[in-house]
């Protein structure tokens, strides 16, 4: 998520990979391929993580968007959740889960409840994320490694979000399209990464890559309404990056806002045929 603080270079997905030819069919395929948004009229979201930064960003931009009649959103403590229980105090259309994606019976009990109140998802973002906290900082040395420590990273950023995609199945699995897209990074990305560092942190986004990649392969098998797609936002300011804000320029440090409005233009575009993609915040391709 914070690939802008490392100063890595922009790289393209087609200068990196793709042929003329196969860009071009590509583009084909997604032309004969409407977007999934474009068709939605009345759909259900999940915003996972949705009790602070991106995510709850998320949670206050589809409640603006007359799309989504229902939306759903999970927090793991109350006490980190203060504004978001607030909100679902005013607002009909929103309900609140409790669930802690590090524990799989949370994730699967938290979804269980969601099946009571709806059949069928239509958009799900997961927003959970961790870099830092009291004790954890990202290392930039072997010698700083810990084993406890890369657990932590692994647990929250790469494992939950797997579990996730497994008990999102049968909520997936309709006649309608829909998106399940997660926060990943840029940082995650081993063709990209040319400064090291932040071992934990962008093992445990290559990791997540490389789950919901592998996920997207059995969902076209199982759940062919479903595209799979992995995100990075930029730089934002949230908790999460606060601690590493100096030096990002200004114009490269985005508000919640703007990174939210940003990344539905980007899933505004998506289409079935973008099943297991990484995209920038600007549309861009991300390699692997």
């Amino acid at each position: 998520m914070l690939c802008g603080l490392c100063k890595l270079p922009a790289l393209s997905y087609a200068n990196a990979r793709l042929t003329p030819y196969a860009d071009f069919m590509t583009d084909q395929l997604r032309t004969s391929s409407p977007p999934i948004f474009e068709a939605m009229q009345s759909g259900h979201a999940l915003v996972v993580g949705g009790n602070r930064g991106i995510g709850l960003g998320f949670v206050k931009q589809l409640l603006n968007d007359e799309r989504f009649d229902q939306i759903f959103a999970t927090y793991r403590t109350v006490a980190a959740a203060t504004e978001l229980l607030q909100l679902a105090q005013t607002q009909d259309r929103l309900h609140c889960i409790a669930m802690d994606l590090t524990e799989e019976s949370q994730i699967e009990q938290g979804l269980v409840e969601l099946k009571t109140m709806t059949p069928e998802l239509h958009f799900v973002i997961n927003c959970v994320g961790f870099l830092h906290d009291g004790t954890i900082t990202p290392e930039k040395a072997l010698r700083q490694l810990q084993t406890d420590n890369l657990m932590r990273y692994f647990q929250v950023n790469s494992i939950g979000a797997a579990l996730l995609a497994k008990y999102l199945l049968p909520l997936l699995n309709h006649k309608k399209p829909n998106i399940f897209a997660t926060i990943s990074a840029k940082i995650g990305s081993i063709e990209d990464n040319r400064l090291g560092g932040w071992y934990g942190y962008r093992a445990s986004k290559a990791a997540l890559n490389m789950f919901l990649k592998t996920a997207a392969i059995e969902y076209s098998r199982r759940s062919k309404q479903t595209a799979i797609v992995l995100l990075h936002p930029g730089t934002t300011d949230t908790r999460l990056s606060e601690p590493f804000q100096q030096g990002v320029p200004p114009e490269k440090l985005f508000p919640v806002e703007k990174t939210v409005g940003l990344l539905m233009q980007v899933l505004g575009t998506v289409t079935l045929t973008d099943n297991g993609s990484f995209f920038s915040w600007d549309g861009s391709r991300l390699p692997w």
